[in-house]
């Protein structure tokens, strides 16, 4: 029998070997086709009779990605279109979809021939699931190969066995860390965790897999033979009682109870230890049908998975302009922002000059991409010969004239017009007509910086987040001249060092620091009125953010607060910043000398290590303190909830970001917008226009025109609308006239 995605050999041993290959992908994926003809592959194994056993193995360079999540979507999209005529039915067919895969591997693994996973590449979700119900796993000693069970991110968890063979083959401690985490593991670390049985060099990965079987392996797993004890001991044990109790804490304390998925964890892992492995597996069925229905799976597998996908694979690009492939690229400014851009740059093999006014600035700039590869290697997560390979990549200069050839060069010198100004007249002196020019400023508007270019179809705003290494987001701006050769070749760029894209139209602060600013200045605001600072972060973390916004001031700097906020008066007039606010930053900055994390004091104390940061117990006695039992403290998460959510509605009516999926996706990796909720307008979307209008007006009759719903909102709650209905991302016509 022929397969579309699958090829079965079988050799002189009766061993079958099956290769995944999708004709159609670049990565193996899970499908309803794929499945099916997994469920004919064993079938066809059982029925031959010269067939001793099977080795599945992938013939792409990674082994699969996991589940195709537009599969889970379409099925949610049956179960919301059923359970309107008949709910009972609706989740009937739910709770069968939800576990196919699982019934599917529970076949192989109970089909009575051995079955070894072949592990060559990247291994995650449903693929190492299906690994996992093999008899026999063994992987390639290589630095590609991971593992992984990583649904918890996209708000499900392994819903196809992985909560019950985990903690079956290692101990409960490891296992609940693993999945509650989604954390990649390593050949090395997972063979450590009895996750699989051998490593092997790449070259004898198949032929190590054969020797399994011809060795004699069982085909029964280790739980479904008679006498099987559990690693570490059952749950009623004492090592359980000491594990279960904490582990419930820990996870209430990392996530405040926002991620459903999480939970169903450790209540499948708990419940299906105490019973048989069908019963077990039953468990997980009706969790994870249950968790597939509630809001925060969907919102976090369109915005974390869906979108970021589409975005990453360039959703917002110009279709019609060619792809660039990068020869050089040119920085300007060696501080820390550039040289994270070079280091960037040069980490996806793009050969980058890095300028500076003097080459001790340059040299140093260089040394901190020097910095952190060394780093990586010292940890094991790159090379010695990486380094070499990527530091050879990096010229630092003085001479613009080196700039000669570049296809993009990013400015990222300090936030002065006058010095960019200088930057730009000097390169574009340099540079081909057809070269990009962009600028990394993260407050002075695209098309006042454009202004200095002769070129200004080639001038575009790129914006970077600090760390550059490890910040995945990056604003691309779009001046009122920029051309579409320039926003496709910034894309590009963008997409080479892997990072995620979100186009912003131009105004000031853009569309992540117009977010962060309110998120901040709510934050000083509570603080004026006496709301004690360990509340406000508390507060802060409990809705969802990763960072406390006084956390988050002192990583930006407080003296940078001071210079924005006053260079903000002097464009914009007195009333454009609140005068106590003020009054607090300059208290903090002129009188206090409490710039941030960068000299040790802002709002919290930076002892010396490996002393923890604490808040400065200085902050009390900057205003009367309110005594907390009189603090509405449900009240101070959905103010800062709201504060941003609101801030992106208005950005969107302003046309400064169109596209919803970038305004959520946005959202979360710039600044952790509260993951659970799918972002800043999913957010809005999840409690209903018409409902969180009327909670933003209760707000804004007690703290202020911050909290006054713009038009839009106004418009959307009449109409029943919701943003991914109003600014539908898939009609490109629409959008692109809006």
């Amino acid at each position: 029998m022929t397969y579309k995605n699958f090829t079965v050999e079988t050799d002189a041993d009766g061993i079958a070997l099956v290769t995944w290959d999708m004709p159609d992908r670049s990565m193996n994926v899970f499908t309803e086709e794929v499945m099916n003809e997994i469920d004919a592959i064993i079938d066809a194994v059982v029925a031959d009779a010269s067939v001793k056993g099977a080795v599945f193995t992938s013939g792409k360079e990674t082994f699969s990605g996991g589940a195709d999540l537009g599969m889970l979507q379409k099925m949610l999209g049956i179960f919301h279109a059923e359970k309107a005529k008949d709910p009972d039915r609706a989740t009937k067919l739910l709770f069968e979809g939800a576990g196919r895969m699982s019934w599917l591997w529970r076949k192989l693994e109970t089909c009575g021939k051995p079955w070894v996973s072949a592990i060559n590449g990247t291994c995650m979700g449903g693929a190492f699931e299906l690994s996992l119900a093999c008899h026999g796993r063994v992987a390639a000693d290589a630095d590609h190969v991971k593992m992984a069970l990583p649904e918890v991110k996209v708000g499900i968890f392994p819903g196809a066995g992985g909560t019950q063979r985990v903690p079956r083959l290692t101990d409960q401690q490891q296992a609940l860390q693993m999945l509650t985490s989604g954390q990649n593991l390593t050949p090395k670390k997972a063979k450590a965790m009895g996750l699989i049985h051998e490593i092997a060099e790449p070259e004898k990965l198949i032929d190590t897999a054969r020797a399994m079987i011809r060795n004699g392996l069982k085909p029964v797993q280790p739980w479904d033979e008679k006498g099987f004890k559990l690693p570490g001991g059952p749950i009623y044990s004492a090592a359980g009682a000491n594990l279960w109790p904490p582990a419930i804490a820990i996870l209430r304390r990392e996530t405040y109870g926002n991620y459903p998925a999480a939970t169903a964890i450790l209540k499948c892992v708990y419940e299906g230890l105490l019973v048989p492995f069908d019963t077990a597996l039953r468990i997980e069925q009706r969790y994870f049908t249950e968790i597939m229905q509630t809001r925060e799976a969907a919102a976090m597998i369109r915005s974390l998975f869906v979108s970021l996908q589409e975005l990453n694979k360039g959703a917002r690009r110009p279709a019609d302009m060619p792809e660039t492939k990068f020869r050089k690229i040119g920085v300007i400014g060696a501080g820390f922002m550039g040289a994270g851009i070079a280091y960037v740059t040069a980490k996806a093999g793009i050969p980058v000059v890095l300028i500076d006014r003097d080459m001790e600035s340059a040299e140093k700039g260089k040394a901190h991409s020097d910095n952190l590869i060394s780093d990586a290697v010292k940890k094991g997560r790159a090379k010695p010969e990486d380094k070499e390979r990527l530091l050879s990549l990096i010229t630092p200069s003085v001479d613009y004239a080196d700039l000669e050839g570049a296809d993009l060069v990013i400015e990222a010198v300090f936030e002065d017009s006058a010095v960019k100004k200088t930057a730009t007249e000097r390169a574009e002196a340099t540079l081909k007509s057809s070269a990009i020019f962009a600028s990394n400023t993260s407050t002075i508007p695209i098309t006042a910086l454009a202004k200095n270019s002769v070129r200004p179809k080639n001038f575009i705003g790129i914006h970077f987040f600090s760390p550059v290494d490890r910040m995945m987001l990056v604003e691309v701006i779009k001046g009122k001249k920029t051309g579409e050769k320039a926003l496709a070749v910034a894309m590009d760029y963008v997409r080479a060092i892997r990072k995620t894209p979100v186009v912003v139209n131009d105004t000031r602060g853009f569309y992540v620091n117009r977010c962060v600013l309110r998120y901040m200045s709510e934050a000083y605001r509570m603080l004026i009125d006496g709301v004690p600072a360990p509340m406000i972060e508390n507060a802060a973390r409990q809705a969802g953010m990763p960072v406390g916004p006084l956390a988050l001031a002192d990583e930006v700097a407080i003296d940078l607060a001071q210079k924005i906020m006053k260079q903000t008066i002097r464009d914009l007039g007195e009333k454009a910043v609140d005068p106590e606010q003020m009054k607090l930053i300059d208290t903090l900055v002129d009188k206090h000398g409490r710039f941030g994390r960068k000299n040790g004091k802002g709002f919290y104390d930076y002892p010396a290590k490996p002393a923890k940061k604490k808040l400065w117990p200085g902050l009390a006695d900057l205003y009367p303190q309110k005594r907390a039992e009189d603090v509405d403290y449900d009240e101070l998460q959905k103010r800062f909830l709201y504060i941003i959510a609101l801030e992106a509605a208005r950005v969107m009516e302003e046309g400064i970001v169109t596209d919803p999926r970038e305004a959520d996706v946005g959202s979360i990796l710039a600044f952790g917008f509260a993951p659970f909720t799918g972002g800043a307008l999913s957010y809005i979307d999840g409690i209903g226009a018409k409902e969180f209008v009327a909670q933003a007006k209760a707000l804004q009759k007690k703290y202020g025109v911050g909290f006054k719903p713009p038009k839009l909102l106004l418009d959307m709650a009449a109409n029943g609308e919701t943003f991914y209905q109003r600014f539908d991302p898939y009609d490109r016509e629409a959008r692109e006239a809006a």
